[in-house]
């Protein structure tokens, strides 16, 4: 086998005084997590591993040969120990009695849980078969870029023949499943000495008896065949040469703040979508390139790109040239409702009897020359993995393009595997989305102790979450909190100061490119001033009003115009204060400017109908927990007034209140939440006083 270049080389990352002590099924584990750690080995999600384990039967107390493999749905490079399903190979090889031919192969899936080994409840996967009757103890399964260049080359199997001899075979085009597994086990019976397998238009399959070596294989066949494309590839253009320059980074971002919206409005009137940007240089260099688009058509080649990208992206008339932002956006509307019935008479071309009914028409892919791609999916981790997936298969189009001829699935293999009824049955299975999946909030005053309360309320309930506030240690504090618990990708950070107009339309424009637009706004950026009225200068009065009041406008402004832009309405919320209704002695400055943001909230809400966007006001009182209002010179100001200090003035406020209780961030958090969700949907231009009651303040 040819020795791979050394720029190019996978490294070796097995450590064997790490796995000295391991048992087979840790090793196993071992291996999984170490090829899963490199996406030029497999994508997220991709591939399985399998080791074949001799187990003590806990009914008879017999020594037992168990597979080990990946388990439905899991992803080997974050796997643990309960990822992966324990069968019993005896009860496997059986199978093969019960097997009546590939047209019933699907009905064998159904076998699988009778073979299940100690009562394992991890679903065993459909690529069970194929690890099960390789006759190795080892198995990995993965999808290299590298790889698959060559599984998706019209010449696949003369390329493999001239990369490896007779050390890696060739299968060709097959469905995963049972009859996949039993070509594999023929393979293998009649190439003894083989160390592994292409399948076509799929992916890599290599084995050995040992851990290690099976590991060292896996990486030195992708070694090998990315050096042999490097060295093919090194002096020819990709894709056939460029078409477009790209355009700057800022000017990318600004083409795609614009357009994200605008199509996410479009592919959300069934349930609400996330949006992602990349712009990196393999992407750039794709959708810059003279073969972009008739690559593009031909969709993706392996199962796990296509399921993940759909039949193929709708390519955005954009000029790079002469950018016309405005031509392009007065165009999507059509670009969409074309992508829309090709893929409808894709579903009816393809379709049968019992086929499932066709799911959301809509592109998951756009690729917009000069600046870049978009995703869109139900949340932003599945839009950022069809973005990878996407990018695997640029790499893929990139090398097999150059070496010979690039090939998708054919149609009908791609309808077949996107409306497979066990693929079907797998997404009737999924828990039902959260009721904020696919929602995206702004909060302003976010890293305060509201605010990252009202953040948090959300993102357990799935939506994404921009948190926005001039403190930047803050900020990046909240955030990590907030990401450590429910994960990077939900949480973003803009610093914004709020009379900013500048700033402001910026922090929208970020967020657009960052999850695709906007549905939820929480105005809670404030600040708080205790001075007679005598005392209070004209700065301080201007202050407050140039924060509580302008800076609601500015931030209610920016969010009309993204909101209309989608078209899917939005809900806005202003925190205000009981002092907007309830006037109190010493803070005339602060009370008229919370006044204000409740008659503001009252005039949004008229103009803010018609489009489905409503606007309510959520009132809190005293609210000392978490509070930087109430750490500062606010604090001895209202201690001041009341002749207490803070002790003494948390007491009192508790004892002010009708039902004697203190009111925490966590409450303001719930009726902000109240006010987002579809639960308040015929709910706009009103107040929730969460204060524990004050009589002053009551509304009617």
């Amino acid at each position: 086998m040819p020795t791979s270049s050394p720029k190019a080389r996978l490294e070796n990352l097995w450590d064997d005084a790490t796995a000295s002590n391991m048992t087979e099924p840790e090793k196993l584990l071992y291996r999984s997590n170490l090829l899963g750690s490199d996406k030029r080995v497999t994508n997220y999600g991709g591939g399985n591993t399998s080791a074949k384990v001799m187990e003590t039967d806990p009914l008879t107390g017999d020594q037992v040969e168990v597979l080990w493999v990946k388990g439905s749905g899991g992803d080997i490079g974050s796997i643990k120990m309960d990822g992966f399903s324990t069968l019993y190979m005896d009860k496997l090889n059986a199978l093969k009695g019960l097997y009546r031919g590939v047209e019933f192969e699907d009905e064998m899936v159904g076998y699988l849980p009778h073979c299940t080994f100690n009562l394992n409840t991890r679903a065993a996967s459909i690529d069970t078969p194929l690890h099960a009757y390789v006759p190795r103890k080892h198995v990995d399964h993965v999808h290299s870029d590298a790889i698959i260049a060559i599984a998706a080359s019209k010449d696949g199997i003369a390329l493999t023949q001239e990369i490896f001899g007779d050390t890696v075979g060739w299968l060709p085009w097959k469905r995963p499943g049972y009859e996949l597994g039993l070509w594999l086990s023929d393979f293998c019976e009649k190439n003894p000495n083989a160390k592994g397998v292409i399948l076509g238009s799929h992916g890599l399959f290599t084995w050995d008896d040992d851990a290690k070596v099976c590991y060292e294989t896996t990486l030195e066949v992708i070694n090998t065949a990315t050096a042999w494309l490097e060295n093919k590839t090194a002096d020819l253009p990709a894709f056939g040469g460029q078409k477009h320059t790209a355009l700057s980074r800022d000017e990318r971002r600004r083409v795609a703040a614009a357009l994200m919206p605008a199509i996410r409005g479009m592919i959300s009137e069934d349930s609400h979508k996330v949006g992602h940007f990349d712009d990196q240089d393999a992407v750039l260099q794709f959708v810059g390139s003279n073969d972009m688009e008739p690559l593009a058509a031909l969709g993706t080649s392996c199962p796990d790109h296509f399921l993940r990208t759909k039949i193929r992206p709708l390519v955005v008339d954009f000029d790079p040239a002469s950018p016309d932002i405005d031509g392009t956006l007065a165009g999507l509307a059509g670009m969409v409702a074309d992508y829309r019935a090709d893929y409808t008479a894709y579903y009816e071309r393809c379709k049968h009897d019992n086929s499932p009914a066709m799911r959301d028409p809509n592109a998951i892919v756009y690729l917009v020359p000069g600046v870049g791609m978009i995703t869109f999916a139900k949340d932003k981790a599945t839009a950022r993995v069809s973005g990878e997936f996407y990018v695997n298969a640029i790499n893929v189009m990139r090398g097999a393009h150059a070496i010979s001829e690039y090939q998708g699935l054919p149609e009908q293999e791609a309808f077949d595997i996107e409306y497979w009824l066990l693929e079907e049955a797998k997404l009737q299975r999924m828990p039902k989305p959260k009721a904020l999946a696919g929602r995206v909030a702004i909060v302003t005053g976010g890293a305060g102790g509201i605010g990252a309360a009202t953040a948090e309320r959300y993102l357990m309930d799935g939506a994404c979450v921009v948190l926005a506030d001039i403190d930047a240690d803050a900020l990046a504090s909240t955030r990590e909190g907030l990401a450590a618990k429910y994960g990077a990708d939900v949480v973003r950070t803009v610093e914004m100061n709020v009379t900013s107009e500048d700033a402001v339309a910026q922090a929208y424009a970020d967020m657009a490119v960052e999850f695709g637009g906007v549905d939820i706004v929480v105005s809670n950026a404030g600040i708080a001033s205790s001075a007679k009225v005598e005392d209070t200068t004209l700065e301080l009065w201007n202050k407050n009003m140039s924060i509580l009041s302008t800076g609601y406008f500015l931030v209610a402004r920016e969010a009309f115009k993204l909101l209309k832009t989608q078209g899917i309405g939005g809900s806005m919320i202003f925190v205000a204060s009981k002092n907007g209704l309830a006037a109190s002695p010493g803070a005339s400055a602060y009370c008229t400017a919370k006044a204000s943001e409740i008659h503001l909230a009252r005039c949004l809400a008229l103009e803010g109908a018609p489009d489905g966007i409503r606007v309510n006001v959520v009132n809190p009182d005293a609210v000392l927990k978490g509070s930087k209002i109430w750490s500062g010179e606010w604090l001895t100001q209202r201690a001041s007034t009341y002749d207490t200090d803070k002790d003494g003035l948390e007491e009192m406020y508790r004892q002010r209140s009708l039902l004697k209780r203190s009111v925490l961030p966590e409450d303001i958090a719930e009726a902000c939440y109240f006010f987002a969700a579809d639960v308040s949907a015929k709910s706009t231009g009103n107040i929730i006083n969460v204060d524990a009651g004050n009589v002053q303040a009551f509304t009617r």
